[in-house]
């Protein structure tokens, strides 16, 4: 391919760590890829981090700080014959005194069979291994895998490290941008930390003849948005709907707001997101504010008839709602300890006193001797035993000093009074 084909983002990727933007922790004093390099050896390594954050870039400038081959891999396009023909050309490497760097990008798209190809390679040193990855690699990857690699885990560029590859992109391509202050700066932020979409947007604006400076909002006619970064079923989206879960807890309502509007604007289905809300109105507010489950029902119900983007607002008067409620778990660490008793204690039949009496045998037998009818009495609780006697009396629900959960403590103490006696 030549220069005139190849992206910019390409033709400006570093040849070595010190030119790499971002990264410090990786790359500064005593980062881990740093350590590597001063000590002129390198280790099987897993690169994990978000898109265009560099890790295919740091991978290419440690093959060249050490003068390695780089022989680059897709998990996506290749499989288990491509790693043997691979594997069988670095030994021929290795042969004529030559090292080989095997960079295989996606490596949590090979299966179990092809991540264990890789072992006896890595075991004997026939190539140095960097894997990239943008998800867990302790849910993705083979324990037998990750135990020989060290892990570096990168971060989203910010910013000013979008700022700085922007002037970079400037002086390699001897133009300047025909961007206003503000612009440069709105376009680093709704690139969202992916250099190769931000070096990308910036060739096009190099090359494409504007006739005028463009600011903000022209920048925003002139190119796609790149959409926040949330995809469906990996980590980020499991990582935003915990943060929307946390933020909710700590009753700090606006970051819930913003985290709900992350999913949405990035294409999470709504369905989902109402699902987990019903179930933190069930689990974490519970009986503090009854009426949650009903809000969250009723959202639910008023966004499926309205749709986006009128029934946004139901959405959004929700997670308002639950932000602003009181929260307890009592009712979760009820059910948890009324289901751990019922698995102790087996089958324990009911006291007889609360048993249904349809025959004459049966009343002959006890049932239902005794019983008190709790609404006739005067104070409506009779303080009759309803447990096994085997079992004695248990305690599963402690309703807290907050919300409805203080009226209703205040009623089971009452007719707690009654059993007392």
């Amino acid at each position: 391919m030549t220069d005139i084909q190849r992206p910019l983002a390409d033709l400006m990727r570093p040849t070595d760590i010190d030119s790499v933007v971002g990264q410090t922790a990786l790359l500064g004093e005593n980062g881990l890829v740093r350590r590597m390099v001063d000590a002129g050896k390198l280790s099987n390594l897993i690169l994990w981090g978000p898109p265009g954050c560099g890790k295919t870039t740091i991978a290419r400038a440690l093959a060249a700080s050490v003068d390695m081959d780089f022989v680059p891999m897709s998990a996506v396009f290749s499989g288990t014959p491509d790693i043997k023909k691979a594997m069988d050309a670095a030994r021929l490497r290795r042969d004529i005194g030559r090292q080989t760097l095997l960079f295989i990008d996606e490596i949590h798209r090979f299966n179990k069979t092809q991540q264990d190809t890789l072992l006896p390679y890595l075991e004997d040193g026939t190539v140095i291994f960097i894997g990239a990855t943008t998800e867990n690699p302790s849910f993705n990857l083979n324990n037998a895998l990750l135990s020989r690699c060290h892990v570096g885990v990168l971060t989203a560029l910010g910013t000013e490290d979008l700022l700085t590859l922007m002037s970079r992109a400037e002086e390699f391509m001897d133009k300047k941008l025909p961007l206003s202050p503000d612009a440069r700066t709105h376009l680093a932020q709704i690139a969202d930390g992916d250099a190769r979409f931000m070096l990308n947007t910036v060739e096009y604006l190099l090359t494409a003849k504007f006739k005028q400076e463009l600011d903000a909002d022209a920048l925003d006619n002139a190119v796609q948005k790149r959409a926040p970064m949330s995809d469906k079923s990996g980590d980020e989206h499991y990582n935003l709907i915990s943060a929307v879960h946390k933020s909710l807890r700590a009753s700090d309502t606006d970051a819930a707001l913003y985290w709900v509007a992350r999913m949405m604007t990035s294409g999470q289905d709504p369905k989902y997101i109402f699902r987990r809300l019903s179930q933190f109105a069930m689990e974490d507010i519970g009986l503090a504010d009854p009426n949650a489950m009903q809000m969250a029902l009723a959202a639910w119900q008023i966004y499926e008839r309205m749709g986006s983007p009128d029934g946004d607002l139901a959405l959004t008067e929700l997670v308002i709602y639950l932000g602003t409620a009181p929260k307890s778990t009592g009712n979760y660490k009820a059910m948890n300890a009324a289901y751990a008793a019922a698995k102790k204690y087996g089958s324990l039949p009911p006291p007889k006193n609360i048993l249904n009496a349809p025959t004459k045998m049966m009343r002959e037998m006890g049932y239902g001797a005794g019983y008190i009818y709790d609404p006739d009495t005067a104070s409506g609780c009779s303080g009759q035993n309803c447990f096994p006697e085997q079992m004695g009396r248990q305690k599963f629900y402690h309703p807290i000093e907050r919300g409805f959960e203080r009226e209703i403590k205040k009623r089971l103490e009452y007719w707690d009074s009654f059993r007392k006696k």
